[in-house]
């Protein structure tokens, strides 16, 4: 079964041998827009998702995966490696095989999407789901998803699909990857509907308006959708229990009084305004702040849209505790215990320290604990500078216009390590 797992060049480009030639879905060109959309901003984007009209509000980089998985809550389509080799994401595009990792959600204005999920229900299996049970066609599972929709597209040809020749079964199936090696059952079972079925697959199953509604808020375009209020906020910021995937500790040296930094401190509007890319969305009840925080680090840009709370505010103390959390729409999940504390120093300045807890999901907890440890670490450092021009002049004119970037973080964090080698190294005199 060799020959099936070496065919990994297909699955790098997400179609057969013969649909690399017709071009197929992976190519859709997007509609024409009036204008240019910038990268922080939303566009809806109308298709049809198995079978249901749906409109999604998106930023223009966002995958159709994303989409599907954390606006619409259809999680039968995986995620593996977000290249487009391994094919776990595949689903049907206008009736065509297409990788949803590599599309663009914008690509799909007006199209036609069907998921594992429109294939068939527990009630009403399709054949290829049959057959998939009947040969134990899966271990794990996890391919599964990819395994159907490409067998699928690879069968729902009419009779010319369903007469495909079983010696011809690993290379057309060659697109989705199985990491339980479980290929046998899984072409025993394409094998079998094939021959159950030699006038033509039957169509998806499960397809029909429904309600689809995902942890990002996808809704069914109805009139009455464009009247739906935002979810409400949450009581508080939960913070998960089990250890932080990183520590930050910073003290900062600050030239003006302690006083002064209080009062920042105490200002959250004055406060969110030093906090490097972050922008104060509204305020709440109950010491609660709506937020939007957006830090590029190469080519991942992620945009969080959160919650803070103060859960204690210790005047005489200057001292101050913000839980906070956020997500973005890429699936990536942060939260955060903050404590943030003035000290005076003989000299009449004062000392700034910033203690923080981080628990992270997602692609930015692919970055490693250390590194987003030295990250979070920059950008306290940052908050301190503008913290204490802000305390100096009382304006927040000196907040970064832009979101913190790969270069400035990074580069400040092979300085520091390399001068924290320096001394590792240094003899003793």
């Amino acid at each position: 079964m060799s020959e099936l797992a070496s065919e990994s060049c297909y699955g790098a480009c997400g179609k057969r041998p013969a649909e690399r030639q017709r071009g197929r879905a992976m190519s859709r060109v997007p509609q024409a827009r009036p204008a240019a959309v910038a990268a922080g901003e939303r566009v809806d984007i109308a298709m049809t998702v198995n079978g249901t009209d749906v409109t999604v509000s998106v930023p223009p980089r966002v995958h159709l995966a994303d989409v599907l998985r954390e606006q619409l809550g259809l999680t039968g389509t995986h995620l593996g490696c977000e290249h487009g080799v391994c094919g776990m994401c595949t689903v049907l595009v206008d009736g065509e095989a297409a990788r949803a990792c590599l599309l663009f959600a914008v690509q799909c204005e007006g199209a036609d999407v069907v998921t594992v999920e429109g294939l068939g229900s527990a009630e009403e299996q399709h054949p290829l789901q049959q057959a998939f049970s009947a040969h134990h066609g899966l271990q794990c599972g996890f391919c599964t998803p990819g395994m159907l929709m490409s067998s699928y597209d690879l069968l729902a040809d009419g009779p010319k699909g369903t007469a495909v020749e079983p010696d011809e079964l690993p290379v057309e199936m060659s697109g989705v990857l199985c990491r339980c090696t479980g290929y046998r059952g899984i072409l025993a079972a394409v094998e079998d509907v094939a021959k159950q079925h030699p006038d033509g697959l039957p169509g998806p199953r499960n397809c029909g308006r429904r309600t689809l509604l995902g942890r990002g808020g996808g809704q069914p375009a109805a009139p009455e959708a464009e009247d739906i209020a935002p979810p409400p906020a949450p009581a508080e910021v939960r913070l998960p229990t089990g250890a932080p995937s990183a520590t930050v500790e910073v003290r900062s040296a600050l030239g003006v009084p302690v006083e002064k930094v209080w009062e920042v401190l105490d200002d959250f509007h004055r406060l969110a305004d030093c906090l490097p890319g972050a922008q104060l969305v509204e305020v709440l009840d109950d010491d609660r702040y709506r937020g939007r925080a957006t830090v590029a680090l190469g080519p991942v840009k992620l945009a969080f849209d959160g919650l803070a709370q103060v859960v204690e505010r210790v005047p005489d103390e200057h001292r101050l505790r913000v839980l906070a959390q956020g997500a973005d729409t890429g699936g990536s999940t942060t939260q955060a215990d903050i404590r943030l504390a003035a000290e005076p120093t003989a000299d009449g300045g004062s000392v700034l320290r910033a203690d923080a807890a981080l628990f992270l999901s997602g692609r930015i907890a692919q970055f490693g604990r250390a590194l987003a440890g030295d990250v979070s670490r920059r950008l306290f450092e940052q908050f301190a500078a503008v913290v204490e021009e802000n305390a100096r002049t009382g304006r927040a004119s000196a907040v970064p216009a832009k979101p913190p970037g790969a270069f400035a973080l990074l580069a400040g964090t092979v300085v520091a390590r390399l001068r924290a080698a320096l001394r590792r190294v240094r003899p003793r005199r």
